[in-house]
């Protein structure tokens, strides 16, 4: 796993095409520093027809968990759901392209006061995951301890994977959560959001970093109606 940015020296594209004809203009040749390890071999997806997100199944689980360099279920991080029900609207702000074509996915990294550290943009929504956490690693900022990871689509296993070998202790969603993606945000200690949406949201795993209490403070104001104890 490749943490910090001087572990790479060099990234080129390849030119030309291959022996059966197929282009290489969006194939990279990435050079690692002397010392560095390649990548794992067990991580990569060789399937020919699959619906699945290809790093399915207790093999990758345990590759995962032996690849990841930091551990987030310590994290000091915490957030209050007022802070965190207004990480959507900030990352749509933040959506430039999205302005002009309305067809791209966008994810942002934010701070436990709702600061938007950066944005990235892409049709693909692990692509633009990528995007940000190769802005992270090029700016020596690995590993992200006490960020949330805010995606506009799904949560799935692959984007819960990326978020816990970059060292981010919570991931939300504007929509729903594999459930492959819950059970690795539960093994590694991940606080794992999922429809966050208006005021409203579903807390999957890491309750504990989702605070109510100024929420509840909040609504006990005079003149405020407290929702009533369940």
């Amino acid at each position: 796993m490749v943490s910090e940015g001087s572990e790479v020296t060099a990234i080129r594209y390849c030119a030309g095409a291959t022996a059966d004809g197929s282009n290489t203009y969006n194939v990279l040749d990435v050079s690692l520093a002397p010392g560095v390890a390649l990548p794992d071999t067990s991580l990569e997806r060789n399937f020919y027809t699959s619906s699945s997100c290809g790093l399915c199944g207790k093999a990758s689980l345990d590759a995962v968990r032996t690849k990841a360099r930091w551990s987030v279920a310590d994290d000091g991080l915490r957030i209050d759901v007022p802070t965190l029900t207004v990480l959507p609207d900030r990352l749509r702000e933040a959506q430039r392209v999205f302005d002009r074509t309305g067809g791209l996915h966008a994810a942002g990294l934010f701070t436990s006061e709702g600061e938007l550290l950066a944005a990235r943009e892409d049709v693909g929504r692990h692509n633009a995951v990528d995007k940000l956490l190769g802005w992270a690693l090029r700016s020596d900022r690995l590993p992200l301890s006490e960020t949330v990871l805010m995606v506009s689509g799904r949560a799935s296993f692959e984007l819960v994977q990326k978020a816990w070998m970059a060292g981010i202790p919570m991931m939300a969603a504007v929509s729903a959560p594999s459930s492959l993606a819950v059970d690795l945000a539960t093994e590694a200690g991940m606080t794992l959001v999922g429809f966050l949406r208006g005021s409203s949201m579903n807390v999957y795993t890491g309750r504990h970093r989702v605070l109510l209490e100024r929420t509840l403070a909040s609504s006990a104001a005079p003149g405020a109606t407290r929702p009533p104890e369940r």
